[in-house]
């Protein structure tokens, strides 16, 4: 038995190949009506988890007083860590599941699971069962981030698959306004032992509106294809096509050749981690050091920024939440306008500039907080700008571990950098809430400059070992692991890796 073959029978192949076209059939379509449905169908998931965040962040210090949970300061902080430890494990198990099980089952699960447990939150009657509610929807949320992030990259044409990837990573910031305008109404208006209670359930609704158009979103076919249904994957392609034919007459031809595949029916964890730390270490490097710089910028500022306000510039606890309307300006802008770049001038450049610029920034904001230079309203200014490119950085970083990985692999990886990023980052709310405890600007700025250390850590990263995946197809820029070496051999085994 040939090293090749020995290898393709490790990773579950029945010997069976098929030619298709369809990577090339999907990224020729036009964009189209249809397009549009997915973006909005998925994208939510980003909306959602903006909401969320903020809305914990926006009525910590309420959650803090006698007459709603009477948490401590540090409980209300740890709060948001709480979430994302749930997050990570929900990454994990729903990510196997989303790469064994198929994408439109776990993209419809996750959702559920967040919507359920989102509604428990509501009814959380101390700090133990508001903890526990937290771990469990932001379980839901981290298995969304696997399934969905897989099914956006399959379903999106390559051309275009940057600018999209970061514009749907940044509707985060959607969330973002709309919990700090719904907190700030609901703690202005509405009594406080019932207001916080309130918001948890407009996040419900929302889910539960957008599990109605995710019934309309196809299983991804690429995903087909390696999972022994080639027929049910042509018939797919053939409804997306039909689709975007209405608005469309006449789709160009695809390009390029076939791609001969070995069909499988599944693929153990063990051989997946193996072929990709034997083949693709430098893209290991550099998803860990993206995914691990923002998860902690972002997760020590949001969690804890209503706190800095209301401690170092006493901005009363129903007006915090206003403060971060500008933070969402600035960070969905950021992968609008910047976006297309990634596109065109590419990904080394823009990712490193990104991330560098934004962790230079916090360094002097950090100063000026420090020398007590900066009011409310300048240092969210500030932030506001830091976050314009700190934004489209951390949304390059999941558009770069969805998509420098084999489709087989492509789920599983996006949940493991993203929980030991968001793991390694997940106390960064508990750190950042003792360092204020201390009520000392210098001791709150050692944090922000961990922060824009591993910012500036990360971009430098990227300027060696980022990967030029614009416009490319995602079989171009990380083969199958059962495509095979020539059409119709299907003894030869996966096409040799390209580590960079």
């Amino acid at each position: 038995m040939s090293a090749a073959t020995a290898q393709a029978g490790e990773l579950g192949a029945t010997g069976r190949a098929t030619e298709t076209m369809i990577p090339r059939r999907l990224d020729r379509l036009p964009w189209s009506r249809w397009h549009w449905l997915v973006v909005i169908g998925l994208g939510i998931t980003w909306i959602l988890d903006g909401f969320e965040v903020t809305l914990v962040g926006a009525i910590a210090s309420v959650l803090t007083k006698t007459e709603t949970l009477h948490l401590t300061t540090h409980q209300a902080s740890s709060a948001g860590t709480w979430y994302l430890l749930g997050a990570v494990a929900g990454a994990l198990f729903f990510g196997y599941l989303t790469d064994r099980l198929g994408r439109k089952k776990l993209f419809m699960v996750t959702l559920g699971v967040y919507l359920v447990f989102t509604v428990a939150t509501a009814f959380a009657w101390n700090y133990y069962s508001f903890a526990i509610f937290r771990v469990l929807a932001g379980a839901g949320i981290g298995g969304e981030y696997a399934a969905i992030n897989s099914a956006i990259d399959e379903l999106i044409p390559a051309r275009v698959r940057g600018r999209v990837a970061l514009a749907i990573n940044g509707s985060w910031w959607i969330g973002t306004a709309a919990a700090a305008v719904i907190s700030y109404e609901l703690l202005i208006n509405v009594r406080e032992t019932i207001s916080w209670r309130i918001g948890f359930g407009v996040g419900a609704l929302l889910a539960v509106a957008i599990l109605s158009i995710r019934h309309f979103i196809p299983e991804s076919p690429r995903w087909l294809l390696t999972h022994g249904r080639a027929d049910e994957a042509e018939q797919v392609v053939g409804q997306i096509e039909d689709e975007v034919r209405k608005t469309h007459p006449n789709l160009p031809e695809p390009e390029g050749e076939p791609l001969a595949v070995e069909q499988r029916e599944h693929i153990g964890f063990t051989s997946i981690a193996k072929y990709v730390v034997k083949n693709y270490p430098s893209r290991g490097i550099l998803g860990l050091s993206l995914m691990t710089g923002q998860a902690f910028l972002y997760n020590a500022v949001f969690f804890t920024y209503t706190i800095v306000l209301t401690q170092f510039f006493n901005i009363k606890a129903e007006h915090a939440p206003l403060f971060l309307i500008p933070f969402a300006v600035g960070n969905v802008l950021g992968p609008l306008l910047l976006g297309p770049l990634f596109d065109t001038i590419g990904r080394r450049v823009m990712i490193s500039f990104t991330y560098i610029a934004s962790g230079v920034l916090l360094i002097i904001t950090g100063v000026l907080f420090t020398h007590d230079m900066l009011s409310a309203t300048t240092m969210t200014i500030a932030w506001s700008v830091i976050f314009f490119f700190a934004s489209a950085g951390a949304s390059a970083a999941y558009l770069t571990v969805s998509e420098l990985f084999p489709m087989e692999a492509r789920a599983m990886a996006i949940a493991l950098f993203y929980s030991v990023g968001t793991g390694i980052a997940a106390l960064s709310p508990t750190l950042f809430g003792a360092l204020i405890a201390t009520k000392s600007r210098t001791n709150v700025n050692y944090g922000y400059l961990l922060g824009a250390a591993l910012m500036i850590g990360a971009g430098l990263v990227a300027v060696f070992l980022a990967v030029a995946a614009e416009r490319r197809s995602l079989e171009d820029i990380a083969r199958p692991l059962n495509a095979v070496r020539r059409r119709g051999a299907v003894d030869a085994g996966p096409l040799p890796a390209r580590a960079r």
